[in-house]
C-alpha cells in the first residue's frame, strides 16, 4: 500500500469516526499517520490501536470508535490479546523517531493530553457536573450556528450573470444612445428559515436546556429566520423569548414562558397544532424543520406518522435529533421513533456539545 492510499484511508475513516460524533480533528489524524509509520499498515490489530490510542479523546469514544472501525474497515475491531488497552484512554501515545530512523522504546512514548474541552466536547450532557456544565453552555453561547441560504426569486445587480436589458438601456440612454458597457444581474440570496421544534417534557429534561441554548446561539447567527417551538403537551412559541441578547436572560424568559416544563409527550398533535397554526401558513413551507426529541409518545403513533408525512412535504428538509441515539447499541424502538423515521433526512443526537456542532453544520447547509 502506498503512503498516498495510507493518508486517503486513515483521512476517510476519520471522517466517518466524525460523522458519528467522535473527535477526530487534523491534528489527532497526523498522530494516527505518524504511528503508522512505525507500524505494519496491513496488520488490522496495528491499525486499531494506532487509530484507538490516537483518535480517542474520551472513554466514551471507545464505543463509538469500535463501531466506526467494524463498518470501515468492513471486519471486527480486533482486540489481540498480548497488547491490552491502556490504562488511561485519555492519552494518545505516538513514537517519536530517533536520528537512525528506529522509534524510540515504549518507556520514552510522548503522550499528548487531550484538552479539558476536548474532553467536554463529547460528554453527554446528561451526566455533567455543574462545573462542567457551565462550560459546556459558555461553549454553547459561542456556537456558529449560520444557517443556510437559499436563492430568492428577485435579482440584484451583479458584475457577471444574467443580461439587465433595463439597466442597460438607462445607461445607454445616460450616454446619449452609445452602449459602453453591459449590465448584468443575479439571483439575490436569503436565509433559509430554520424552525427548531424541541422537546420540554421530562424525558428530555435532562437535555432541553441544552437543546433551547443552542436555539438560542441558531437565534443570534440566523436573526429572523430562526423560529423555536416548545412540545410536550401544549405547544409554546419562543422565538421572542430567544431573541434576548444574554443566553442566560434568554433562557429564563423561555422557561417562564413554557407552560408544560417536564410533562408528558403529545408530539403527534402538538405537530399537528404547529402545521395547522404555523407551518401551511408559510413558517414550515421551503424551511429546515429540527425536531428535537427522544419518540417517547403518550399520544396515537400513527398521528405522528401522518404529520410527519404533511410536515416533509412542506418543508425542505426535516432534521430528528434524539440523545439517545449516541447511546451504544441504541435502535428506534419508541412508537413515535418508529413512526416518524422514514419521514426523516437528517437523523443526529444532540447530546453533546460536538453533537450539537454537528447540527449547527446541518442547518447551515452540509447535510449528510
Amino acid at each position: 500500500m502506498s503512503a498516498r492510499d495510507v493518508v486517503g484511508t486513515v483521512v476517510g475513516f476519520a471522517r466517518t469516526l466524525r460523522a458519528a460524533g467522535g473527535t477526530a480533528d487534523p491534528e489527532r489524524v497526523q498522530a494516527m499517520l505518524a504511528a503508522l509509520d512505525h507500524l505494519d499498515v496491513l496488520d488490522p490489530a496495528d491499525v486499531y490501536w494506532a487509530g484507538r490510542l490516537t483518535l480517542c479523546a474520551d472513554p466514551d469514544d471507545i464505543a463509538r470508535y469500535d463501531r466506526c472501525f467494524a463498518a470501515y474497515f468492513s471486519g471486527r475491531a480486533p482486540r489481540p490479546g498480548h497488547r491490552p488497552p491502556p490504562a488511561v484512554t485519555r492519552y494518545a501515545a505516538v513514537p517519536r523517531p530517533r536520528a537512525d530512523g528506529d522509534a524510540e522504546p515504549a518507556e520514552n512514548l510522548r503522550a499528548a493530553t487531550a484538552s479539558p474541552t476536548e474532553v467536554l466536547r463529547t460528554r453527554d450532557v446528561a451526566r455533567l457536573t455543574p462545573a462542567e456544565r457551565a462550560e459546556v453552555d459558555r461553549l454553547i453561547a459561542l456556537l456558529d450556528a449560520a444557517v443556510e441560504r437559499r436563492r430568492s426569486r428577485r435579482f440584484a445587480p451583479a458584475h457577471r450573470g444574467r443580461l439587465d436589458p433595463a439597466r442597460t438601456v438607462r445607461e445607454t440612454l445616460r450616454r446619449g444612445g452609445e452602449t459602453a458597457r453591459l449590465r448584468h444581474r443575479a439571483h439575490r440570496t436569503r436565509p433559509r428559515r430554520v424552525v427548531l421544534l424541541i422537546d420540554v417534557s421530562g424525558s428530555m429534561a435532562p437535555y432541553a436546556d441544552a437543546l433551547l441554548r443552542f436555539a438560542h446561539a441558531a437565534a443570534r447567527s440566523g436573526g429572523r429566520a430562526v423560529e423555536t417551538f416548545s412540545v410536550g403537551t401544549r405547544l409554546t412559541r419562543l422565538t421572542r423569548e430567544l431573541r434576548h441578547r444574554d443566553p442566560d436572560t434568554a433562557l429564563a424568559a423561555a422557561s417562564a414562558a413554557i407552560p408544560d416544563w417536564s410533562g408528558g409527550t403529545r408530539l403527534g398533535e402538538e405537530l399537528k397544532e404547529f402545521l395547522d397554526r404555523f407551518g401551511q401558513r408559510g413558517l414550515a413551507r421551503g424551511a429546515i424543520v429540527v425536531i428535537a426529541s427522544d419518540g417517547w409518545e403518550r399520544g396515537d403513533p400513527s398521528l405522528l406518522g401522518e404529520q410527519m408525512a404533511r410536515l416533509r412535504r412542506l418543508a425542505h428538509r426535516t432534521v430528528w435529533a434524539n440523545p439517545h441515539k449516541a447511546r451504544p447499541g441504541y435502535e428506534p424502538l419508541a412508537a413515535g421513533m418508529a413512526a416518524a423515521l422514514p419521514h426523516i433526512d437528517d437523523f443526529t443526537s444532540g447530546h453533546s456539545l460536538a453533537a450539537l456542532e454537528e447540527l449547527a453544520r446541518i442547518i447551515g447547509g452540509a447535510h449528510a
